[in-house]
């Protein structure tokens, strides 16, 4: 089976020949921000061995931010509950629950909680997330 992820700035072609593969449990991944959000990949680099995509489920508190970042990787977010800000060089939106957000690969992006609700949400970075190619501010 092949699959085209295709992106405004790369595609991939994947195709791996494998069975079917259940993910048992996530790996809860170090959080970067001012307060502890709690990051646990299903899909990814560190979990499941994929360099292609990467899924994750975030929670994050009331009052969290991370530093900016200039990502090589896609981005698409699903607020799940609560609301999630992001900032970019075009402005700043709130992204509630039940919608969704696209941050492109290259846009500066600084993702924050400000509400006391505090944000769930699944993210899916495509290629996959890496530290070394999120290129975080500071």
């Amino acid at each position: 089976m092949s699959l085209w992820l295709i992106s405004d700035s790369w595609a991939i072609l994947y195709n791996r020949r494998m069975p079917l593969t259940l993910i048992a449990q996530p790996t809860r991944i170090a959080a970067a921000g001012a307060k502890p959000k709690l990051i646990d990949e299903y899909i990814g680099r560190v979990n499941s061995q994929h360099a292609a995509v990467s899924v994750a489920h975030m929670r994050s508190p009331q009052g969290w931010s991370e530093p900016g970042q200039k990502p090589e990787f896609d981005e698409f977010t699903v607020v799940l509950r609560g609301t999630l800000r992001v900032k970019s060089s075009a402005g700043e939106l709130d992204v509630q629950a039940g919608q969704a957000v696209v941050a492109p690969a290259g846009e500066w992006v600084q993702y924050s909680t400000p509400n006391a609700d505090g944000a769930e949400y699944i993210a899916v970075c495509l290629p996959a997330f890496s530290p070394d190619t999120v290129h975080r501010d500071g």
